[in-house]
This record gives C-alpha cells, structure tokens and sequence, in this order.
C-alpha cells in the first residue's frame, strides 16, 4: 500500500513538475516488473522443498543413490528379507500295524535337526501324527508304541456295520493327548476321514482328538464307520491314502510323504478278510500313486510286505522306518534349501 501511495504521488507530481515525470515513472515500472519475479521465486520454493525430496507422484531415485522405499526417509535402500526354510509338512500314509514305522521316521527327522512345520495323516498315520503333532517326544512316541497292548482296543461288537466299535481308540488317544483339542496341539494337525454317504474327504483340524483318529482309522467291515454331526464317516485312505495334497492345503511348502502301504502281491484270498485286505491294498496303491507324484520327498520303508495286523515286531517297523528317512535326508535337505524372498 505504501508503495502504491508513493506511485501516485509520484505521478500527480508529475502533472506539477513535469521535469521530474520521466524518472519516477522508469522506476514504478521496474518495480512492476519485479513483482512477478518475486511470485514466482517464492512459488518455486514452496514446490521444490528440501533437497533431494521427490515431488509427489514422482518414481525417482532419492539423494541417497538407493530406491526410495515407500512410507520411508528419502534414501532408505529397499530391505531384502533374509532366507528363510520353506513350511515342511509331514504327510503320514495308512498301513494299520505298519505305522509303527512312522515312530521310526519321526526319531530320524528330528535327531537330523529338522522339525515339520504341520503334520497331517491318515488312518494308522492319524493316529501317530495326532500323539506327535500334540508335543509328544520321538521318545515318548516310541515308549507309547512298544507299550500299547492291542486287546485294549479290541472294544467287540455285533453290529452289521463293523465289528469293532472304535471307542476305545478314540479314548487311548485322548489319554496320551491329556485331552487336549486339535486346535491347542503343539503343531497344526490334520486327521483325513472319508464320508461315507457321498464318497468326499473331510480333514479334522480342530476338536476332540480322539474321535478325528477313530474315524480315520475305521476301516470298513472292522470298524463301524463314526458319526460326527450327523454323518458317518470311514477311513481316510479311501479318499487320500497319504494326505500330500492337504498337506499342501494346509500350508506346506514342501512335503515329505510317508508311504507306508502294502504292497499287492499275490496271496490267498480264501476267505473274505484276506479278500477284503487284497482289495484294499489294490485300490490305495492307485489311488496313492497320484499324490506321492506330487510329494517332494517321499520315504518309503520295506514295511510293504508285513501283515497290517502285525503287532508282534514293533521295534523292526519302527527301525525300518529310521532308515528308510536317513536314506532320503540328502534329497530332503536339498528341499529344505532357504528361499529367497523378493525385495519388500
């Protein structure tokens, strides 16, 4: 305003004295001009910032020399997460009494260093993934193996759906377990059964434990098939013999496949038991033969031609077992090599 003011008094002095108009008016217009010079410096300041700084929407490199990393301070290098071991799950197959040697697999995968990140099973596998994925030690596993007494789960029944009623299975697993529900094992658990009215398989994640091994493990024409929620459900090797793709599902990176199965070969088949385990062996070698494709390691121990109903030599199972996962831990380890995660 004051210089405004100047303006005009300069300009009404130039109607008095003439001689003094040509010189103001060369400096009003030099002030003018200054004007929009000092605009647009000031403007410019405001855009530009600090130095270095990126203007907004602008990819550019910060003053750094490194990429700028978003939400961070201009120069902050992009962080590269360290290696990290893929998800390992542990896919126990079936195979009845031949799961002792499942025992075997888990007292060699641990005294190597390398623990599961989540364990899933099937029928017999169920049962010994349920007692280790619950903290159980290779130790403690074996003691409860060579323990167990096999007429404490002969619960008889006469029933046209089975002969044995299955619950004292589902009790001597709740026992080892203390009672504890799937959800609060040591581990991510899977127990794979098989619904018996539309063929589908169903995988037990949470709940008593107990009742998820007996309806994995219930065999058809032995075991009466288990009701949960209204449906019955039967063992899970008619659906997944051994469980990688639930592995898969449920997380796992790589998986280790136990197989465990009986391998077919001709036998009597004179009465209908015999008739019943042949046909079964058949049908879970094919149906088995897709998924440990799909395995990246698979152990199988020389447990294939022994008696699914062998109790007798436990320690020879569980001793196959260990040898069979020694024999497969260099192709293991390479499987377990550390992944290398992009930029954040």
């Amino acid at each position: 305003m004051l210089t405004q003011m100047r303006s005009i008094t300069n300009n009404m002095n130039c109607i008095v004295r003439p001689g003094r108009c040509a010189d103001s008016l060369a400096r009003d217009r030099r002030r003018v001009l200054a004007l929009p010079l000092a605009a647009f410096a000031l403007l410019g300041g405001c855009a530009t910032g600090e130095r270095g700084s990126a203007l907004p929407g602008a990819g550019s490199l910060a003053s750094g020399g490194g990429p700028a990393v978003p939400g961070g301070p201009p120069g902050t290098a992009a962080t590269v997460p360290p290696p990290r071991r893929p998800r390992l799950g542990l896919a126990l197959g079936g195979g009845a009494a031949r799961g002792f040697a499942h025992v075997g697999v888990i007292e060699a995968l641990e005294l190597a260093g390398i623990r599961p990140d989540l364990v899933v099973g099937t029928s017999a596998g169920s049962l010994v993934g349920a007692l280790y994925a619950s903290g159980m030690t290779p130790k403690a596993l074996r003691e409860a193996a060579l323990g167990l007494d096999e007429a404490v789960l002969g619960d008889w029944t006469i029933s046209a759906r089975g002969v044995l009623r299955g619950r004292a299975l589902q009790d001597v697993v709740n026992r080892w377990v203390a009672g504890r529900p799937i959800e609060r094992f040591a581990l991510p658990f899977g127990a794979v059964m098989t619904d018996l009215y539309d063929g589908s398989m169903r995988v037990a994640r949470t709940g008593d434990a107990g009742l998820a091994v007996r309806a994995s493990s219930a065999v058809p024409g032995v075991f009466e098939p288990v009701r949960i929620g209204g449906r019955d459900y039967v063992d899970g090797g008619l659906a997944s013999p051994v469980p990688v793709r639930v592995a898969r599902a449920m997380g796992a990176e790589r998986v280790l496949a136990v197989d465990i199965a009986a391998r077919p070969r001709f036998q009597d088949t004179d009465t209908i038991p015999r008739v019943l385990l042949q046909t079964f062996a058949i049908m879970g070698q094919h149906l088995a033969s897709g998924e440990l494709r799909e395995a990246d390691v698979v152990v199988a121990p020389a447990v294939g031609d022994r008696s699914s109903a062998d109790f007798n030599d436990r320690g020879g199972a569980i001793a196959l077992g260990a040898e069979a996962l020694r024999a497969a831990l260099p192709a293991l380890r390479a499987a377990l090599l550390p992944l290398r995660l992009p930029a954040g």
